[in-house]
Parts: C-alpha cells; structure tokens; sequence
C-alpha cells in the first residue's frame, strides 16, 4: 500500500537551506542583543559626563555597522526559509496532483472537482505558511526571548526580569488553548471553502443549462448561500484572532508599566543606573515582537496543521483498481484479441447485475459492433475492457491473457478509448487531437532574454526572437506530435475541413471542455484524437450518435483503411454504425442474446432486425418530412 508522505520528511529534502536560514536569524538575533547594550553605554557615558568623543563615535560606528550585518542576514534569512517553504509546498502539490492520476474513477465521481481544488489552493498555502514563516517566528521567538531573558538578568536586573516575564507565563498556557480553538475554526473554514469552490466551479461549467432553463436567479441565491456560510466561517476565525491579539497587546502593555514603576524605583534607589534602565526598556520592547509573534506562530501552526490532516487523508485515500498480486509485469504487449468468459458484474452488492453470464469472442483484427438497448451494459462493457472497474479473474481475456494479469498502465497503452461524453481541454485543436503522442514530460523552459535586446542592437535582436520562435516551433512538434500526422487524423474523423474554415485552423483554441465546438465536431475531434494513438484496441462507444449518416458513412470507411488488421468495436445505438461490421453482438438482459453478421440477423427475424426495421421506418418518415418542407 502506498503511504502518504511525511511532511517533515519534505521538509528534511530542503534540510540544509533551513539549517542555514535559521543560523542567519540566529545571528540576527545575537547581534540586535548589543544595540540597546550599546545604547545604554552611550547613555551612562553621557550622563557621567566623561564620555570621550572617540568612544561615542566608536559605539555609533558599531551600531551601524551591526545594523548593516542585521539587514545582510535578515535578506539571507527571508531567501533560504522562505524559498525552502515555497519549495516544500510545490513538491507536495505535485505528490498530490500525481497520487490524484492514480486514483479510481469512483474516487471522482464521490468527490467534486471544486472541493479538490481546495486542497490545490487554501490548504497548499496554509501547509507553506506553517514550514515558512510559523517555523521562522517560532524559532526567532525561543531563541530571542531566552537570549533577551539572559542579558536582561545578567546585564540588568533579576528581580526585574522576573517581574517582566509575567506575561510570558500567561501567553504560554493561554496559546495551546487558542490553538486548538483555531485549528478546530479553520478546518471548518476550509470545508465551507471547499463547497463554495464546487459551487461556482459546477455553476459556470453548466452555464448554458442554467440559461436554457432561466435559472439565473435559482442559481445566484443559492450561490449567495454559500457565499454568506463561507463570510460566516471566515468570521469565526477572525473574531478568535481579533479577540486574542488586543489580549497579547495588553499583556505587553501590563509588562511596560511593571517594569517602568519597578525600573524606576531601582534606579532612585541606586540599584542600576539609568543607562541599563534605558537598556532594559529597549529590551522590553524586543520581546514585544516574540510575545506578537508567538501568538501568530500559534495561528499558523494550528491553521497549517488542520490543512495537512485534510492532505494527509488524500494521500491515504487508495485507488480501487490497481495492479495486484495478479498481475504479471512481464506482460507489456497483451495483444488485441478479446474473449468474455461467463461475465458477471454489478456495480454494488445492492444492484442489480448489469452482465449474467455474458460471453464472446472478438478475434484479433476484427470489427465487431455491439447493439442494444439503453441499459443494457454497452458502456459497462467499454469501462471493463479499460479497467476503469475490476472484473472478477477469469472472465475477461485480453491476447490470451487474464485481464487482472495484464498491468493497468500496458492494457491502456495498447487501447484507444473514445467515451459518450467527450472532454477537450482548453487548449489549441492539434494539442488536444495530439494529447495521446506527447513526447515531453513537461514543456521547455523559457528562453534566456539576448543582452542584444538590451543594447537596442534592432537587427541582432530581431534575430534572436526569430530563432528563439524557430525553436519553440520545433519544441512543439516535439511536444504535441507533428502537424502533418494530425491534420491525417482529422481527415481520417472528417473533421479537417471545418478546422481550415477556424480563425486559426489548428492552432484554434477550443473553450473549456471544448464548448465552443458542436456535438459533432467535439465527437469527431476525439475521434481524430484516438486515431492518431493508433492503438492495438479501438473502442468508439457510441462516438458517432452526434454525425449525419454522410459524415458516418465516411468516417466508418477511413475506420475500415486504417484499421486493416487491428481490433476495433463500434458501440451504438443506430444500426447504420455497425451493420458493416464483420460481427455484431445483440446485448439484452445481461447477455449476449444475438450475434452474426449484419445480413444473418436480418434472416435471424429477432431483436436485431426488429430494431433494424423500426430505424429504417423512421428515416423514412424523416426523409418524407423533409421532402414535404422542401415542396412548401
């Protein structure tokens, strides 16, 4: 079982830039300890009135020169923590993109997409603030408060100290309770998030539907629901925090007034002098920012604690179809021939079984089209053969082999999928007809700027954009597949042509899910797409329902080219789709009922030629219609 990584285990990778931030802030803090000890110095000189001009300008000096040491190490600090906490959170958002790509489908279909982009983005963020700048005040406000505790008691006063550090007490058994109250607000705080980040993720997605049926205002109130529950939780924890941190302010409050009563009557009564007086003060105001920071540690450790839980969970979370003790990774090319043995499957112990006993063969090279009614299991059938849900061992063979044998990653290799529901991606139309054939694991990195650019030599930098635009050109059909063997594909889908008449031909950026194609162009694009993998198995479930019977026709034909000698199945509910196939298969009640070529099930006189005469009555109708519109 795949573990969830630790997060001080990321945060051990960036060991030696924390390490090194931290004794830059330890240094900081050393350092800032001998300003106000200068001060005072300067202070009792001068009122001793033996204070040498060569001394003062020697203690000014040292101040500004530890001045200039403080800002040198605090940049150094605020670069090495701070990039290490950046680098912490983008490792773990790139564990948890890919431990989401390995899970099931059933794992999406019960968690919604704007819940998971909540974890992307609140908790990434509250995790980065906890091992950034919560380890940061953390450690600054330990080690400056013992070192500022220690000159105060050996530099100034015990009695004194001890009287200053009331407060502390106070803040330290007040803070693991704030903690806990936080932690507990922002976990539900990031829930409420994660609802109204689905919300308006599944309301613009479905806009049209909402237009279709006038559900605008349907829509905005229950957007404005979730928006006030989100104000509200929002408001909890900042009411924690506005309630906390005026408590802090007058704890220090309570501290100066001690210390300035006690302070002063020490220095009437002769027991320090007014320069260590002074001193003590600066002090005083020095921890301020510890006891400040102490309660914001608290904030952003509880705040950062709640969103790993919530991480952590996912990572825990196991896909349901895996490779298994079954399988054999010596399998990496299982063929194309398909055998189903007795199938049975049902989708929970509650369910009805969708397959009792369905059995076929599919020869290797073969085009076999399956028929059926709606409910009868065609797509199940496709969400099988892919290993999108297990089938029981022995019940589904793939090249001879046990499908549970085969390695989930070698079975989709050699198998092209094109669904009902077809899914673009925001992207140009090569990008997504090449998604398949991607060379690259990641897209080059940008380009370093020409000095020439800067020289205003026009010529030479006219030139070095151009080769830098050759070559991502060249990167490109690298990294999305070459131009021409795309444009084949989409010949092949019989969608070329209405990609020439786009603005930008290939290079046409489609909207999100490809909304701004039609049914049918978004269909034969994924057809396009599945094509140009030119897999051992090519599955079209009902790819076509949304194409004219021309556009069928063709695409059907170029199948039949391209795919001389490889295995292909046509699921559909027309029979136009399938009746040239070499075999059709008739499911009905989780079986397989008919089976033969087009022209057996005709003389067969069962459930395929009843479907068969029923299609053809209504495309006369249909044409009859026509015809009438066009006499009118």
């Amino acid at each position: 079982m795949q573990h969830a990584p630790s997060l001080p285990q990321s945060i051990l990778k960036y060991a030696w830039q924390y390490i090194l931030g931290l004794a830059c802030l330890l240094a900081v803090d050393f350092l800032d300890l001998f300003i106000p000890q200068l001060t005072g110095e300067i202070t009792d000189g001068l009122t001793a009135g033996n204070f040498a001009g060569s001394i003062l300008l020697r203690d000014v000096l040292l101040i500004v020169g530890i001045a200039a040491l403080v800002a040198g190490m605090r940049l150094g600090w605020r670069v090495l923590i701070f990039g290490a906490s950046r680098r912490v959170e983008r490792d773990l958002r790139e564990n948890l993109y890919g431990h989401l790509t390995t899970l099931s489908s059933s794992f999406f279909q019960h968690n919604k997409t704007g819940d998971l982009m909540a974890y992307f983005t609140n908790d990434m963020d509250a995790i980065r603030m906890a091992v950034g700048p919560a380890i940061l005040t953390t450690f600054d406000s330990v080690v400056l408060t013992v070192m500022v505790l220690a000159k105060m008691i050996f530099y100034v006063n015990l009695k004194l100290t001890l009287l200053a550090m009331i407060p502390l007490l106070v803040i330290l058994f007040g803070g693991s309770r704030y903690g806990k109250a936080m932690s507990d607000r922002y976990t539900k705080k990031q829930e409420v998030f994660a609802g109204l980040s689905d919300r308006v993720q599944e309301s613009l997605s479905g806009i049209r539907v909402v237009k279709a049926f006038v559900q605008e205002k349907q829509e905005l109130d229950a957007f404005r629901r979730a928006n006030r529950e989100t104000q509200a939780a929002n408001l909890r924890v900042v009411r924690l925090r506005a309630v906390v941190l005026p408590i802090l302010d007058g704890l220090i409050g309570i501290s100066t007034a001690l210390t300035l009563l006690y302070g002063g009557y020490l220095v009437l009564r002769g027991d320090i002098t007014v320069g260590r007086f002074v001193a003590f003060n600066t002090y005083v105001m020095t921890l301020v920012w510890p006891m400040m920071a102490a309660g914001e540690s608290i904030t952003l450790i509880s705040q950062g604690a709640a969103s790993w839980r919530r991480v952590k969970g996912l990572f825990e979370r196991q896909p349901d179809v895996a490779d298994d003790d079954l399988t054999d990774p010596e399998i990496t090319d299982p063929g194309s021939g398909i055998r189903f043995n007795d199938l049975h499957f049902r989708y929970g112990q509650d369910l009805p079984e969708v397959f009792s006993g369905f059995s076929a063969e599919i020869p290797e090279g073969a085009t076999i089209g399956i028929l059926g009614r709606t409910g009868c299991g065609k797509s199940t059938l496709v969400s099988l053969l892919s290993r999108v849900y297990n089938p029981e061992p022995g019940q589904i063979f793939v090249g001879g082999h046990d499908i549970r044998t085969i390695p989930i990653a070698a079975l989709r290799e050699h198998m092209a999928v094109v669904p009902q529901e077809n899914l673009l991606f925001s992207d140009t139309i090569q990008t997504n007809i090449a998604f398949a054939t991607r060379t690259l694991d990641q897209a080059p990195p940008d380009p370093p700027i020409s000095s020439k650019v800067f020289l205003g030599q026009k010529e030479a930098a006219e030139q070095w954009v151009e080769q830098e635009m050759a070559q991502r050109e060249n990167e490109n059909d690298r990294r999305w597949g070459d131009l021409d063997a795309v444009q084949e594909a989409a010949k092949a889908a019989d969608i070329h042509d209405n990609i020439m008449e786009f603005p930008k031909n290939y290079a046409t950026v489609v909207g999100e899910r490809g909304v701004t194609l039609s049914g049918g162009q978004k269909q034969r694009t994924a057809i396009a797409r599945a094509l140009m993998k030119n897999a051992d198995i090519l599955i079209l479930d009902d790819a076509l329902s949304a194409v004219d019977t021309d556009t069928e026709a063709h695409i059907l034909q170029a199948l039949k080219e391209l795919r001389a000698g490889k295995t292909t199945i046509l699921i559909a509910h027309r029979v136009s789709t399938v009746q040239s196939a070499d075999r059709i298969l008739f499911l009905e009640d989780g079986i397989c009922a008919e089976s033969g070529t087009h022209e057996e099930l005709l003389r067969k006189d069962g459930r395929y030629a009843r479907l068969f005469e029923q299609q053809q009555l209504e495309l006369q109708l249909q044409a009859e219609k026509e015809a009438l519109h066009a006499a009118e």
